[in-house]
């Protein structure tokens, strides 16, 4: 747990990652105090995935501090070693710390409950949002802000969305290795037990050197960076990507597809009651959300939502909220070339089981690049990460390290067919279907599928 502490004009709070985090800022303590600052300590940094790895139970809260925190390292170290001379020298500008680590404390906060399966049902966006809190008037962390300076809100916001003129800024937030990325692979990896996400955080921070276009690191500190890009690479194999925690994600994903229908259902007609859905919850249900009424939305309220909703009078949504209390999670298989074939019979089976497949199967993919090079052509291009020469000269990672260029572009992850447990165990329903099933079966028994009860020891 945090712990709060004074030491002279500096405050500290403890932190089980990154040892301390260190305040001497006013606006930052201020910000940390705000209310919807406040609130990401009730929204999970990992959403379902504690349900898989038991112990990664920590907030979005606790990851904003710590991003601040590896953002003010940062600084410190470009203001030590490479201020800014005179305009246009290409090195650390030290007056845009604040505005740094004011956008590094308050890059999450406009994530929702349960995060991207609320985005996608919903229809929002976390870093709108985030943009938002920051520019309404009506928000105590607008309030703050504009006490540093009548635009400062903008300035923040804007490193946010990416449009802030300092390139160096922007990419100590976002970019292929950042101060938000090399926080949560750290706090992941600790809280899910996870040790292959370690790397060198201070090697890397030592390193760092500022140039015009952004942020590039010393050649001689390549073997650190390789270290973070593996790690980043297993961390999404071995946690992210899990399939127990997808298939979680895919459970509350049609869980609330059902009780957005179901609400639709109840608007349309008087007899299908919507008191299913607490007041706290009408308005995004609704479609007419506020702001003010989406700052109020958390973790805590979602799970007293769903749990109340195991007793709903609708049958699909009831029995989806009891799998998602009671940690019942659907079972898959990896979709190939072969079993993708017998999909649209499996689906039938399922059907003629007795399970609504809408609700109760799903196809779903998880992949990404553990390291890409930058491609302007790309519809969202990265910002490559640049190893700087002796002679001042910039060569991106993958020209300079075999491990990286092997990397490079390989896309990692796989598709899952989801399907419910009962299958496993649940007869053909006529002689027709037993050649399909049994096939099906067969290759379900193959597969290695994680036990639920000990998947967080996969």
């Amino acid at each position: 747990m945090t712990q709060f502490i004074k030491t002279g004009s500096e405050k500290v709070f403890r932190d089980p990652v990154l040892n301390t985090i260190r305040v001497k800022d006013q606006v930052i303590l201020e910000l940390i105090g705000t209310s919807e600052f406040q609130r990401l300590r009730r929204i999970k940094q990992l959403g379902v995935a504690s349900a898989v790895f038991h112990g990664a139970e920590h907030s979005r809260f606790s990851h904003s501090l710590g991003v601040y925190e590896i953002a003010r390292q940062c600084a410190e170290h470009l203001e030590r070693f490479y201020p800014s001379r005179e305009p246009g020298d290409g090195l650390w500008d030290v007056s845009e710390r604040l505005v740094l680590l004011c956008a590094a404390l308050l890059h999450d906060v406009g994530h929702g409950p349960y995060s991207h399966t609320f985005e996608h049902i919903f229809n929002t966006d976390h870093e709108a949002y985030t943009q938002a809190i920051i520019l309404s008037p009506s928000t105590e962390i607008h309030q703050v802000l504009v006490k540093v300076a009548p635009d400062f809100p903008e300035k923040v916001a804007s490193v946010i969305a990416k449009t802030y003129p300092n390139p160096q800024v922007v990419q100590l937030i976002s970019s292929q290795i950042d101060a938000d990325r090399m926080d949560y692979l750290l706090r992941d990896a600790y809280y899910s037990g996870a040790t292959y996400g370690q790397f060198d955080l201070s090697r890397i921070i030592h390193v760092m050197r500022p140039y015009a276009g952004g942020i590039a690191f010393d050649e001689k500190g390549s073997y650190a960076i390789e270290d973070y890009v593996v790690s980043r690479y297993q961390m999404y194999v071995q946690v992210y990507f899990h399939p127990v925690s997808r298939s979680f994600e895919v459970l509350l994903q049609h869980l609330l597809e059902r009780a957005k229908v179901v609400y639709d259902e109840g608007q349309k007609d008087s007899r299908v009651s919507t008191a299913f859905i607490s007041p706290t919850l009408q308005p995004l249900f609704a479609g007419n959300l506020t702001l003010q009424q989406y700052v109020m939305l958390d973790d805590s309220l979602m799970l007293a939502n769903i749990s109340a909703w195991r007793y709903a009078e609708d049958a699909i949504l009831s029995d989806l909220a009891t799998r998602f209390i009671d940690r019942k999670p659907l079972k898959s298989i990896v979709i190939t070339d072969e079993t993708k074939k017998l999909l649209p019979t499996i689906k039938q089976l399922i059907d003629s089981a007795g399970f609504d497949t809408r609700y109760y199967t799903a196809e779903n993919d998880s992949f990404d690049l553990p390291y890409d090079a930058y491609n302007p052509r790309d519809k969202k291009p990265r910002t490559q990460i640049e190893l700087m020469q002796l002679d001042g000269s910039l060569k991106e990672l993958s020209t300079q390290s075999p491990l990286v260029e092997a990397m490079t572009g390989r896309i990692f992850g796989n598709a899952r067919f989801f399907f419910p447990r009962e299958m496993l165990v649940q007869h053909a329903v006529d002689d027709i279907m037993a050649p399909i099933y049994s096939d099906f079966q067969r290759y379900v028994h193959n597969e290695t599928l994680v036990d639920p009860v000990d998947a967080g020891s996969k």
